[in-house]
């Protein structure tokens, strides 16, 4: 801290100084921090101050903390989902990429994964109804992701695909293919031309926190993604689930000269 600042810093003040720490490299992703009563003399405040100041980068995801101590995230600049581009097909291909979600964690220096699964599935009430199946029955293929960026759980994503359009196909299989399932479909004869995305930030499900190692007080980007061909007709719709302390969303649009 600033020399004229007071010695007994508030929480607020020491999480200033430990996040620029933790931004500016002091601290690297991964690595243990010093403990609280280490932090205190370092700062010059009281262990009850630092013990604050990591609670409040506890919730912020910049650390988590452990019987082992205080540890930086091993992600700590927040991944840029660029929705306007992601889904544009030479960008979703790009190298190769199984979809818009491994050529962006590519595109960002970090090693994408996933652990997939696939069901035959009755969808929600609301799904069957955007995708015109039958609610009641076994209508649609699901596709179950776990994502990782670095061996780090950052998304939850399941997709749901009418049956009559994916059953027997590549979308079955746990690797779509360069591009995806977005690919596979336009190879079906089902491209899509029109995406829409609704987004709501909650708090996340027990077996949220549990699979994107979250912490309960922490929240989720939710985004309904439904994705529809030139003729109006919904063919995929996807829930992402997101830890709003990793991404950033972002979207851009064209104006009309009206405008």
């Amino acid at each position: 801290m600033k020399e004229d600042e007071p010695r007994r810093a508030t929480f607020r003040a020491v999480a200033d100084e430990v996040r620029g720490r933790i931004k500016g490299g002091t601290y690297a992703p991964g690595t243990k921090l010093p403990t609280e009563g280490e932090l205190a003399d370092q700062i010059g405040t009281n262990r009850g101050t630092a013990a604050q100041a990591l609670r409040l980068l506890a919730s912020e995801g910049l650390i988590h903390k452990s019987r082992r101590g205080a540890f930086v995230h091993r992600i700590v600049t927040k991944i840029l989902r660029d929705s306007t581009s992601r889904y544009v097909r030479a960008r979703r291909e790009e190298g190769q990429a199984r979809g818009a979600f491994e050529a962006e964690i590519r595109g960002l220096g970090l090693t994408p994964s996933s652990v997939t699964a696939t069901h035959h599935m009755q969808p929600p009430a609301w799904v069957a109804d955007l995708l015109g199946v039958d609610a009641n029955s076994v209508s649609t293929l699901a596709r179950v992701r776990r994502m990782l960026a670095d061996d780090v759980p950052v998304q939850l994503a399941t997709s749901y695909l009418p049956l009559e359009i994916a059953a027997g196909t590549r979308l079955e299989e746990i690797d779509t293919g360069p591009g995806g399932s977005k690919s596979r479909l336009a190879e079906l004869g089902h491209a899509q031309a029109l995406i829409t995305e609704e987004i709501e930030v909650r708090t996340p499900t027990p077996e949220e926190v549990e699979a994107l190692d979250m912490a309960e007080d922490q929240r989720v980007f939710e985004i309904a993604h439904i994705g529809r061909t030139e003729d109006g007709r919904a063919v995929e719709v996807t829930v992402h689930v997101l830890p709003t302390h990793l991404w950033r969303l972002s979207y851009s649009w064209p104006l009309g000269p009206t405008h």
